[in-house]
């Protein structure tokens, strides 16, 4: 192990996340996910660990090593799989790691169509939902909206009779039964139709008679029938969540604007808040700290004051004190942003109650106490507050919370999507940035002609200040510096088409 691996090793933090493995020439040789980073990472170099002969030649081979944080173990299997399609690891193919996410795809073609699973969406003309992480809830989906519209589950291309011979999903699972002429090509296909807005979020009464049949079992101490719609409802919930801000124009400013009461009522605020601002803290590789600030107008998010900011003061992940130094440079007496965007009347901390004080303490210094701050803790979706008020708990189905959630969800895409500009950006740095002389321009020339700082140093000056335009002693310099610095070196450029 080098002396690198080994100061990156303690900086490992215990969240979920994903992490990338490199070799001495600095490409990407594997990536990984873990619930727990430290704990999996470290697993690797244990002196004594039981490792497979594959992994054991990966580990002997890794030089260096990033990782990067995320909020739950979900999205840290969805983000190693955009990894492992990003970059091929070669350990990953060779270890069979790149799986692809369960999907459900609803073909409109034929005259009785049905609901298959599939890992591989394509561009055919079907309907998909997902890929999700969960193949479960994929599944309990797929039962469900076929019970409940009546759809088959068989997969022939013209159900008839014979077909039906073998089946009797009729009988027990409320089939309509095409297949025996009992319901129109044109009924049928309404119902289909039906399915899809339901997963599409467009028919959330479905889910809520859900939520009132468990809740009718568990008051009649059926708690088998209770614990098993429990799941059905979950898993609906998860599968229909992110379509949910895809309803009409008309339904959702509708259904914000009761959220918005809700809200009001739920906080005991004067009046609905016009303006809500969400800011959300999130890790970059670790190392780095970047938050973003997202806004909603009646109840709507508004892109043209979302904000995004690299954090300054604070050294590691120390989200309270980050979270301070976002309401201080969003309301602070030098800030540019309060004559931009319009002053919220709800701010919304992502995380709990340490976080949730640290702005109100920020708040003070500064000197604004009419802004009212909550907190929104992920895990149990419970509004923090940090005074009489105590917790509040809203039902998962209700305007109020989907008004906050939301929001919360969108500072959370908004922060990735800043990460994802970082390290496109991250990934061109190199040593030979510590060459005068070397500017951006033929740092990408050299990394497209010799593909890592590897390559540059087994080159030869002259083949290096050819690649680059440069001087006979500019390329012994860059020669020298990416011998000294390979370890470290930055990953191949693909040439724009």
């Amino acid at each position: 192990m080098n002396d690198v691996l080994r100061e990156c090793l303690k900086t490992v933090p215990n969240k979920p996340g994903c992490y990338l493995m490199r070799d001495r020439a600095g490409a990407i040789i594997y990536v990984g996910k873990a619930k727990n980073l430290r704990r999996r990472v470290l697993s690797y170099f244990r002196p004594n660990a039981d490792l497979a002969p594959k992994v054991r030649s990966m580990v002997h081979t890794v030089a260096d090593l990033e990782f990067m944080t995320v909020k739950n173990e979900a999205e840290a299997l969805l983000t190693e799989a955009n990894l492992i399609k990003k970059y091929k690891p070669h350990f990953n193919i060779l270890m069979r790691d790149d799986k692809r996410y369960l999907a459900l795809r609803a073909d409109p073609a034929p005259d009785f169509p049905y609901f298959a699973t599939c890992r591989i969406v394509r561009d055919d003309g079907a309907r998909y939902f997902g890929p999700f992480p969960s193949a479960p809830v994929v599944r309990t989906a797929k039962d469900f909206v076929e019970k409940h519209y009546g759809l088959r589950g068989c997969t022939c291309l013209a159900p008839d009779e014979e077909a039906h011979t073998h089946c009797l999903a009729d009988t027990i699972r409320f089939c309509s039964a095409p297949c025996l002429g009992r319901i129109s090509s044109e009924e049928y296909k309404a119902r289909f139709d039906e399915a899809c807005a339901f997963l599409r979020g467009e028919r959330p009464q479905v889910i809520a008679d859900v939520q009132a049949q468990m809740q009718a079992a568990a008051a009649k101490n059926d708690f088998e029938k209770a614990a098993k719609l429990r799941d059905v409802y979950l898993a609906l919930k998860e599968m229909t969540k992110q379509h949910f801000v895809r309803k009409r124009p008309e339904e959702t400013r509708a259904d914000a604007l009761r959220g918005l009461e809700e809200l009001a009522a739920a906080l005991r605020l004067k009046a609905p808040p016009h303006v809500i601002e969400c800011a959300d803290i999130s890790n970059l590789f670790g190392t780095h700290s970047v938050a973003s600030l997202v806004v909603a107008v009646d109840g709507l998010p508004d892109r043209r004051y979302y904000r995004h900011f690299k954090i300054q003061t604070v050294e590691g992940a120390d989200d309270p004190r980050s979270m301070a130094e976002v309401v201080r440079r969003r309301y602070g007496p030098e800030s540019s942003l309060t004559v931009k965007s319009p002053k919220a009347d709800l701010f919304v901390c992502d995380g709990g109650i340490t976080q949730l004080r640290a702005a109100r303490v920020a708040f003070r210094e500064i000197g604004v106490t009419d802004i009212p701050v909550v907190g929104l803790a992920e895990k149990m979706e419970i509004i923090v507050t940090d005074d009489e008020r105590g917790d509040v708990v809203l039902p998962r189905d209700s305007p109020g919370l989907f008004v906050a959630t939301r929001l919360r969800d969108e500072a959370h895409r908004f922060a990735i999507t800043y990460h994802r500009n970082l390290r496109e950006r991250a990934i061109r740095e190199s040593v030979l940035d510590e060459v005068p002389g070397i500017g951006p321009a033929k740092k990408t020339a050299l990394l497209r002609a010799f593909k890592s700082t590897y390559g540059i140093a087994r080159a030869s000056a002259e083949d290096i200040a050819s690649a680059a335009g440069v001087s006979a002693a500019v390329a012994s310099a860059v020669r020298a510096a990416c011998s000294r610095g390979g370890v470290r070196g930055a990953p191949a450029l693909t040439p724009n088409p």
